[in-house]
């Protein structure tokens, strides 16, 4: 199976940032939250993205609010899809009444617009990067558990299953051994997918003020207050957190494209 161009750029893109993440503490050259510099300083040698309002170097803001995005990012997708592929292979493996009231319990929830429902869940829950990613989470279950559901419904009567059923295999063995390795290609167009959509997700609870707490460091958040200055000239208070979330949010497009296209054949 041959990685295609779309993984190798999706990668290109997005490992920096994993890198960035990973050593903030040694790349940024400031603290992201002291005051560092004159307010609203354009971009120079010294502060290479200028400084907001508060006197903080932008860049350093950047770097230390990558841990944030990616660390919602990873934690919803994960957590979604763990759920989702368990309710998933429950459900169409027992099927019956336990399959109806799953479905219509996820095809309630799909049924309400995404970011709408994840604004109503950090609200409810409270602002914080733990809150957040749980929102994220509830909105990408029913992507999973529907996926999931369908291969399993087309997989469990296969021959090789009906053999596994009748040497007397427990059904979490058959789930487990011989039902979830089929699953691995769905669960990876899927994981690959979302994890776009999450970024521009958790942007925006970030950027309405519902994923962390002033002077946290978050590229959502200091969009929203960037746009204040725009009008003063301060541009790069809002070209730079917008620039690096349409980046990353591209690169895992481009990761989403590369892995269906990998399993599709493309």
């Amino acid at each position: 199976m041959r990685i295609n161009r779309y993984i190798i750029s999706g990668m290109a893109l997005v490992i920096p940032f994993i890198i960035m993440a990973l050593f903030a503490d040694f790349i940024a050259p400031y603290s992201p939250t002291a005051m560092v510099g004159p307010p609203n300083h354009p971009p120079s040698a010294k502060y290479i993205m200028g400084t907001d309002n508060l006197g903080r170097d932008v860049f350093s803001r950047i770097v230390f609010g990558s841990r944030i995005i990616l660390m919602v990012v990873f934690s919803a997708i994960a957590l979604s899809g763990l759920v989702g592929t368990l309710l998933g292979l429950v459900s169409g493996y027992v099927g019956s009444r336990v399959d109806r009231v799953l479905s219509f319990i996820m095809d309630s929830i799909y049924a309400f617009p995404s970011l709408i429902l994840a604004i109503t869940l950090s609200v409810a829950l409270g602002p914080s990067p733990l809150n957040a990613a749980v929102a994220i989470a509830v909105v990408y279950v029913p992507t999973y558990f529907r996926m999931i559901r369908g291969q399993v419904l087309s997989i469990k009567n296969e021959p090789f299953i009906e053999v596994a059923r009748a040497l007397g295999l427990p059904p979490m063995r058959i789930l487990g051994g011989h039902i979830l390795p089929h699953l691995t290609q769905t669960f990876m167009v899927v994981f690959s997918m979302n994890s776009a959509d999450a970024v521009l997700t958790e942007a925006a609870l970030s950027f309405l003020g519902l994923t962390v707490q002033p002077p946290t460091p978050d590229w959502g958040f200091d969009l929203y207050k960037g746009m204040g200055f725009v009008l003063n000239g301060a541009w790069w208070l809002l070209a730079f957190p917008g620039i690096s979330i349409t980046l990353l949010a591209m690169s895992f497009a481009l990761l989403s494209e590369g892995v269906s296209a990998m399993y599709g054949g493309g």
